[in-house]
């Protein structure tokens, strides 16, 4: 199958440090990005790891959760590409939180290490809507089954969180799904966040035609990356074209909006943080094309 090669645009800086990371979710946004600009230096890593490279300077520009790109840009003044995100409608499947115990018994609390911004949301989740603040919140480390834990309830992140039973637990929440009750409007999970300074060059231009060409050839990377997680095919293409969205519009922008000042509430970012969005590619405006 052939993928139509990106239109002309800047040159890319050689050596220009590009963070993602390898979850299912998150392929769209920079499937290809290598082929198409072999001079660029990409590093696959969790979250939480790429944010801290962007704060360290040996990455330039990295896909982030949203509450480091919130907090980065109090801090270190981080900008944020606009139009590329990776954000669910309602349920996101990858965000779960797992509880032994009734929600309003929760008093231990284990966090996935992988995704701070899924650690805000669970806590402001538990907060507002629950009226639970647990005593102990605790790490989860990365690659420890949740069965090890002995935490009233634990938030699991990324393809293993598609992958548990959830028969033993008590109760079991899509995270993203109830937000999206709570407040009407999408969860923005990750953005793209630059460093100050830094010339992307058309870096900009590549990852929306990254996106684009990943989007109308979903079904491969369905196979590719989804089946061997587990997922049917059809189950992992529903997953990337129709339970998430990989937009950062004006509905979007509310949400995130919205997250940074229930975060700030919770004591979880600066508050008042102005978000400021990195220079979009020439010819493209602010808002998702729809």
């Amino acid at each position: 199958m052939s993928w139509p090669s990106p239109p002309a645009f800047e040159a890319i800086p050689p050596g220009l440090r590009v963070g993602a990371v390898s979850y299912l979710n998150a392929k769209p946004l920079y499937y290809r990005l290598t082929e198409w600009a072999p001079e660029l230096e990409l590093t696959i890593d969790v979250p939480s790891r790429l944010a801290s490279g962007l704060r360290d300077g040996t990455l330039d520009v990295a896909l982030v959760p949203s509450i480091e790109a919130i907090r980065g840009a109090a801090s270190e003044g981080l900008t944020i590409l606009p139009q590329l995100a990776i954000a669910a409608r309602k349920e996101v499947r990858s965000v779960k939180l797992f509880a032994r115990t009734p929600w309003k018994a929760v008093q231990r609390l284990a966090l996935d290490e992988g995704s701070r911004t899924s650690q805000a949301l669970c806590r402001i989740w538990l907060a507002e809507v629950q009226g639970v603040c647990p005593e102990t919140i605790e790490t989860h480390p990365l690659g420890v089954p949740i069965e090890e834990s002995l935490a009233d309830a634990v938030l699991l992140i990324g393809d293993r969180a598609m992958t548990v039973n959830p028969e033993p637990f008590v109760a079991v929440v899509d995270l993203a799904h109830a937000w999206n009750v709570w407040t009407g409007l999408p969860f923005v999970f990750a953005v793209w966040a630059v460093r100050p300074g830094v010339d992307l060059g058309g870096l900009p231009h590549l990852l929306i035609h990254c996106r684009d060409q990943s989007l109308a050839q979903a079904d491969l990377l369905a196979q590719r990356f989804g089946v061997p997680l587990g997922l049917d095919r059809a189950e992992a293409l529903d997953y990337l074209t129709q339970v998430l969205s990989y937009d950062l519009g004006p509905t979007e922008l509310r949400a995130l909006r919205l997250f940074a000042r229930k975060a700030a509430a919770l004591g979880l970012a600066p508050e008042g943080v102005d978000l400021v969005f990195h220079q979009p590619p020439r010819g493209l405006p602010l808002e998702t094309r729809r």
